[in-house]
């Protein structure tokens, strides 16, 4: 029984052709819709329609509603002059949910992953597009549980807590978190870099990066804040840190990028951030370094994952990752380490005193730190499938400004 719909007198510029859309729906492809209607040229904008989404039309006649003109609407494919990234050789089948292409299509564009996409949308060339270059398995997991731990730092920090801590300890603080901020925005910049180069079709790795770049910025806010808490302005920024930290910009490979930033980097700065949680001269500062040291300890997790997954894939990008560190080193060979200033507010942060025992005390904790950080290097660089001595010697070059 042929189905028949009246669109009356709505015209098609005021939405009759979704009358039209809906009564095809209902009937299979090559068979036939009778549609009747009373507005002025209706007929010559159903034709115009239909020959816009593949379907044929044709008149035959007055039909049963009151004598008026008949149209019947032949269904053609919807698909018709479409083409779906899944079916492209070779390709996963990106409408299936959680299957993600080896390689992502610029004709994909910017559509959601699965979509029918039109012919004729513009080509988009993302620089990063191969899965093997840049996907986490449990990127989606780590997206999660980043969103799920957010904080606001006008209501996580109380910053109504009263102290005073003598002229020279808040200017180790102040020296200090100087020191973070300006790490903490290399490490805002590095994901916002690949952020704008990676293919949307790898969705979930998109999120993760671009809730770390998130993450560092509230960092930089809250450390601003709390330099300036007690009206003191920045610090020292030496030449020497940032032109460590300028090798991390220059790095172009998102892999080797991630490994010394996240792996090497950020996993030495969770230490110095569980260093300050613990010896931090007053509350603000103490919850800061918490908060600040949970969000990196994400972003550490992150860069192990997608390595350790590449290197599954390809163990020889091994050779590559430790070349990486063999080159920053051999780069920074002829500048300063760690700003001499940063390295003494640690010590006096650590010794809590100004007294020969506590600034010898504060002095042998820092040192234990500086352990502390090599030995964390060298584990991860173990878990990454490095020999012993290899993941000491590479622990041992990485760089003296800790990121």
């Amino acid at each position: 029984m042929q189905t028949t719909i009246d669109i009356e007198d709505l015209r098609f510029d005021g939405g009759a052709h979704i009358l039209v859309k809906h009564g095809l729906q209902g009937v299979a492809p090559g068979a036939e819709l009778a549609v009747t209607g009373s507005g002025v040229d209706w007929q010559g904008e159903l034709a115009t329609w239909c020959r816009n989404q593949g379907h044929q039309c044709r008149f035959d006649g007055p039909g049963a509603q009151g004598g008026r003109a008949l149209a019947l609407v032949r269904r053609g494919d919807a698909q018709a002059g479409r083409w779906r990234g899944a079916m492209q050789s070779g390709h996963a089948d990106p409408a299936r949910e959680g299957a993600v292409a080896p390689l992502a299509q610029a004709r994909w564009g910017l559509a959601a992953r699965g979509a029918t996409i039109e012919a004729g949308a513009p080509e988009m060339h993302f620089r990063l597009d191969q899965k093997s270059d840049v996907w986490v398995e449990r990127a989606a997991d780590l997206y999660a549980q980043a969103a799920a731990l957010q904080w606001n730092p006008a209501t996580a920090i109380d910053w109504d807590a009263q102290f005073t801590l003598p002229d020279m300890v808040e200017d180790a603080v102040v020296q200090l978190l100087t020191y973070m901020i300006e790490n903490e925005v290399a490490a805002l910049v590095v994901p916002a870099r690949f952020l704008g180069q990676l293919h949307p079709h790898f969705r979930e790795v998109q999120a993760v990066l671009a809730i770390q770049v998130a993450d560092e910025a509230r960092h930089i806010e809250v450390f601003t804040r709390r330099l300036r808490l007690k009206g003191r302005e920045p610090a020292l920024s030496t030449a020497g840190g940032q032109n460590s930290l300028k090798t991390l910009l220059d790095e172009p490979d998102f892999s080797v990028a991630e490994f010394l930033l996240s792996v090497l980097g950020e996993g030495t700065f969770v230490s110095l951030l569980h260093f300050l949680h613990l010896h931090a001269p007053d509350p603000v500062t103490r919850q800061i370094a918490r908060l600040a040291a949970r969000d990196e300890a994400r972003h550490v997790a992150f860069g192990m994952m997608h390595l350790q997954g590449r290197i599954e894939q390809e163990p020889a990008f091994r050779t590559r990752l430790a070349n990486a560190v063999q080159t920053r080193n051999d780069a920074l060979a002829g500048t300063p380490g760690l700003n001499e200033e940063v390295f003494d507010a640690l010590i006096l942060l650590a010794a809590g005193a100004l007294t020969p025992a506590a600034i010898a005390s504060g002095y042998l904790r820092v040192q234990e730190l500086m352990v502390d950080m090599a030995e964390g290097r060298q584990a991860r660089l173990e878990k990454l499938g490095f020999d012993k001595q290899a993941a000491q010697q590479l622990s041992a070059l990485h760089t003296r400004n800790f990121m």
